[in-house]
């Protein structure tokens, strides 16, 4: 089925209304979504709704969260979440850590007691298109079999990074720190389509390429990604003072009770560093170059990172987003949720 932007942001928002969000907060959810699906990032769109709703309409996420905003140093703040929407939350704390940064120079914001926060290109991009760099990392539950290991120990544990090129343009890369965030196993799902093997094991720790048969990810190459992972979980949970590792909550286990989740957000102020104008255009200048490096054999064009989203997201612009039919139906129904999600486990089909 093929959508407008704005059809599927508003068919997402009137979803997450009726399960109990304001219309604001629904709105910005709205826009993390909608953000993922237009850029093909469809694990982290419109796929979420439906479990979104569900955990909303039993109480597990916060309707109405008395945000909070400390800072606790001259570039440092928390920003307690409240266990509302994740999307809010990590965005209106990434606004207080761009107006920290002009000031500053640089800022650090951990983002304390929110759920699921979508895709981090949003927050890190909130940055970029501001003239700033802009990190973010967020754990996530345990899903992962460690290098060398045969049990689920830490999460995906995603880092997303933005800077700004001349223009409009960025550079902008966000990346579980598994071969595969888990919601691209749900996407192949949804599709009813095979996976690689190399993105996951089955229960006996065997590679799988069926997506309904995983029962743990795989760290990106190999004890690297397993340090990253590790590294994303000191920097958005130990140092957070909230669950780690295996201790996190499990995002399908009792969706009446909040996620303690945990997120950091870096933003520099490259004026603090050097000329803006001569920072931007080298960035620029490395998109460039990079595309014009002679292709291997086989690949038609060398991308800068996250150019191919740069170009879906133009594609969308103009023909509109493609989303799976049963998540079509699903969103224009009047089906609230179907019990899929609350106390499975965390590899429920």
């Amino acid at each position: 089925m093929i959508v407008t932007k704005q059809q599927l942001h508003e068919l997402i928002k009137n979803k997450l209304h009726h399960a109990g969000l304001n219309n604001d907060h629904a709105d910005t959810v709205a826009d993390v979504l909608v953000h993922a699906d237009a850029k093909g990032i469809h694990s982290h769109g419109a796929v979420r709704v439906e479990y979104y709703a569900e955990r909303i309409s039993k109480g597990g996420t916060n309707t109405h969260p008395n945000f909070t905003y400390t800072e606790t140093g001259p570039c440092s703040a928390i920003f307690d979440g409240d266990n509302g929407a994740g999307h809010v939350a990590a965005k209106q704390a990434m606004e207080k850590a761009i107006i920290m940064a002009k000031e500053k120079g640089v800022a650090i914001v951990g983002v304390r007691r929110i759920g699921h926060s979508g895709a981090l290109s949003y927050f890190v991009e909130q940055a970029s298109q501001t003239g700033m760099i802009g990190i973010s990392l967020c754990q996530s539950d345990p899903m992962v079999v460690p290098f060398g290991g045969s049990e689920v120990y830490y999460g995906t544990n995603p880092i997303a990074f933005s800077a700004p090129g001349i223009g409009d343009k960025h550079i902008t890369f966000d990346m579980a720190t598994t071969v595969q965030a888990w919601g691209k196993v749900l996407d192949a799902r949804s599709r009813h389509a095979d996976i690689p093997n190399t993105w996951a094991v089955d229960d006996k720790g065997q590679p799988t390429t069926d997506p309904f048969a995983v029962k743990g990810l795989l760290p990106i190459a190999g004890p690297k990604g397993y340090g990253l992972m590790m590294m994303v979980d000191v920097l958005s949970g130990i140092l957070l003072g909230l669950p780690f590792g295996k201790h996190v909550s499990s995002m399908y286990h009792d969706l009446t009770q909040g996620r303690e989740l945990g997120q950091l957000h870096i933003v520099i102020n490259p004026a603090f560093f050097t000329d803006t104008t001569l920072f931007k255009e080298h960035i620029s200048q490395v998109m460039t170059e990079l595309n014009q490096i002679k292709p291997a054999e086989g690949v038609e064009k060398v991308l800068y990172p996250g150019e191919n989203s740069q170009i879906e997201a133009q594609r969308s612009e103009k023909e509109g987003i493609e989303i799976v039919d049963e998540i079509y139906d699903y969103l224009t129904s009047d089906v609230l949720f179907n019990q899929s999600f609350d106390n499975k486990n965390p590899f429920a089909s």
